[in-house]
């Protein structure tokens, strides 16, 4: 069951970067306003990364690690594209999507060990 502890804690430490790079997009003027307030996606990412940190650490059930790794594998195609096929006049660099898909490529591999690993 250690397992799901460092998935848990990967998870979180996951979120508190996702969370770390909106905040600091949101003082550099980078976001786009089309999807609304910022709070406001703050906040549900902050409610998302507890949700999924509670859920992996108390929880303990494979099922809730193989839906969280679908969903996060769900992001590789965006950042793919951002990191190798990213527009020129896009103002996010290509490493900021490098290295996100590194952190989630980690992650995958930490919820697959709790889903799957059994």
């Amino acid at each position: 069951m250690e397992k799901f502890r460092r998935a848990g804690f990967v998870y979180l430490h996951v979120a508190i970067l996702y969370e770390a790079a909106v905040y600091a997009m949101l003082q550099a003027g980078a976001l786009p306003a089309r999807f609304g307030p910022p709070l406001v996606w703050l906040v549900a990412g902050a409610a998302v990364a507890a949700f999924g940190f509670v859920g992996l650490y108390h929880w303990r059930n494979v099922w809730f690690a193989r839906i969280l790794w679908v969903l996060n594998a769900a992001r590789t195609p965006a950042l793919i594209g951002g990191a190798f096929f990213a527009a020129p006049d896009r103002v996010t660099p290509s490493t900021f999507y490098l290295t996100a898909l590194v952190v989630v490529v980690i992650n995958l591999w930490m919820l697959a060990r709790a889903g799957w690993d059994v």
